[in-house]
């Protein structure tokens, strides 16, 4: 089959990337998908059963920090676009290890630039790099006031550094060669398929088995959720009609304080247990706060909203009730990535806190 565009995915056995490639293959069967994914940690082909026999489904285990093997892949498969996923995400990971994000984030889509600018060989014409980056590169807002577009970088961890020296990249090949690309900056992302290492789908799974439910400090930090269907369906929308060489903030247009979110999810966990109301709140034990932990974020989407016709289509309440039925209808999931690395890692980052 003649193909109109041959996308590679980058992190697409991941959690967003995931529900990116999923949108992607059963959506626009005249396109052709590579998922591109290095299957560390985080990449779970399992997130993609119900797809992977589709004719316009590619998989390829590709490290982006193999440049010769981004080639040849770009080469076999005549790549038209790139929609960039891959990178390590985890705030906490980046204090431990600073030099992988350095080397995936930074370098990764460097070589994947590099890639796409060769096989384009300046013919740009209905090509795109699109670059999903994060709300952490612009720093931490006080009690009010929100980030846009136009909003300085000031980036205060190893992962946030790092996305942003990624961004720089991005609109210095599209300044400098001219690569035709566009950049989306999004807040913290949430539902189905989601490694548990991230505050939700770890906090539904310690209730699940009765641990603590670790708070960083005073559980006042505030973060703006977008559910990851929603952010999918604007990734959709940026890629296929996002202008040239812009940006776009995608935002839930809702913020919570993190306490506040744990408690409405013990809520939720407690009804759907059948436990005594209250009983899972038992379990928040706060700890020992992060280095350099922003205390506020908060995405002004109005651009995308306005521009594009993006909104999220649930409220909070709804996601975070449909990402905890995800969980509880999977526990068979849930159970093969709690386990391995995955628990040393747990003990690492919260046994002597």
């Amino acid at each position: 089959m003649q193909y109109q565009k041959s996308i590679i995915i980058t992190g697409g056995a991941g959690f967003i990337g995931s529900h990116v490639v999923r949108l992607f293959v059963n959506k626009y069967p005249h396109y052709r998908i590579i998922n591109l994914d290095a299957l560390t940690y985080a990449g779970n082909l399992e997130n993609l059963k119900d797809i992977e026999q589709a004719a316009n489904y590619v998989f390829a285990q590709i490290n982006i920090l193999d440049a010769a093997a981004l080639q040849q892949c770009f080469t076999e498969y005549g790549v038209t676009d790139v929609i960039h996923l891959a990178a390590e995400s985890h705030v906490d990971r980046s204090i431990l290890s600073p030099l992988d994000f350095v080397y995936t984030n930074v370098i990764g889509t460097v070589n994947l630039l590099e890639a796409a600018k060769k096989q384009w060989a300046n013919a740009f014409e209905g090509k795109r790099f699109y670059h999903v980056s994060t709300d952490e590169v612009y720093g931490a807002l006080g009690d009010t006031g929100f980030f846009t577009e136009d909003t300085r970088y000031d980036p205060h961890s190893p992962y946030s550094a790092s996305k942003a020296s990624s961004d720089h990249f991005v609109r210095a090949y599209g300044d400098t060669f001219g690569l035709p690309t566009v950049i989306s900056n999004c807040s913290n992302n949430y539902g189905p398929n989601h490694f548990p290492e991230k505050l939700i789908p770890l906090f539904i799974n310690n209730i699940i088995h009765n641990k603590p439910l670790p708070v960083y400090g005073d559980g006042g930090y505030t973060r703006d959720w977008l559910f990851v269907k929603d952010h999918a369906t604007a990734i959709d929308l940026v890629f296929h009609q996002g202008r040239q060489h812009d940006t776009y903030n995608i935002g839930g247009f809702n913020e919570w304080k993190n306490i506040d979110l744990v408690k409405l999810l013990c809520q939720q966990m407690d009804q759907r247990l059948g436990r005594t109301p209250g009983t899972s709140e038992q379990l928040i034990t706060y700890v020992k706060d992060r280095p350099g932990h922003d205390r506020r974020y908060a995405i002004d989407a109005s651009k995308i909203n306005k521009e594009l016709g993006w909104y999220p289509s649930v409220t909070f309440e709804e996601g975070l009730s449909q990402t905890i039925d995800w969980y509880l209808s999977n526990s068979e999931w849930l159970n093969n990535v709690t386990s391995g690395e995955y628990m040393k890692y747990y003990d690492t980052q919260y046994k002597n806190r």
